[in-house]
């Protein structure tokens, strides 16, 4: 299968689940991410603001804050960008007009400061390949941030052999 295919098989298998089983299936994720060693050792650490068929993280970005790590947000402000934002609480999220909550906390740029990166995807597989949504908002980014640790974040469903890869797919450190 091409990327395209891959994409909307997964989208398929997402469909399967209520907003509730995700919810379910996202806490034991949750729960080894908030042990992994390279997340706890992070000062500066990037997290997602979860999509509705994404690895439910708001009360975890939430909960990070809480312990002191300094949290990272990303925000897509264009059809090929996305860019990153200071969260230090719910007063940084604002609806956009796709009706969804987005980061709106202080610009943030010293991207060589981030030390722990949790990046979701459509899909990842046992060579720490990620598909993304395919805009390449993550492609692109990732090149940028070479010393932060990446970690793949997916539900097991998401999980596939293999995926079809090209020059500008950057792959995770670990997939959890």
């Amino acid at each position: 299968m091409n990327k395209s295919e891959l994409r909307k098989e997964i989208r398929i298998r997402k469909r399967q689940y209520t907003q509730e089983q995700l919810k379910a299936l996202s806490a034991p994720i949750i729960e080894r991410l908030r042990h992994h060693p390279k997340l706890i050792a992070a000062k500066t650490i990037m997290l997602y603001h979860s999509l509705p068929d994404e690895v439910f993280t708001h009360n975890f970005v939430d909960e990070m804050v809480e312990v002191g790590k300094d949290v990272l947000l990303p925000v897509v402000i264009s059809e090929t960008e996305m860019e990153i934002r200071r969260y230090t609480g719910a007063k940084d999220m604002a609806i956009s007009s796709f009706h969804i909550l987005e980061p709106i906390g202080e610009l943030f740029s010293d991207y060589e400061s981030i030390e722990f990166i949790a990046v979701p995807g459509m899909s990842f597989d046992a060579d720490r390949n990620r598909l993304g949504r395919g805009k390449g908002y993550y492609d692109r980014f990732l090149k940028q941030v070479k010393r932060a640790y990446k970690l793949g974040v997916c539900f097991d469903f998401q999980k596939l052999n293999s995926i079809p890869t090209d020059q500008y797919d950057e792959k995770v450190d670990e997939v959890l």
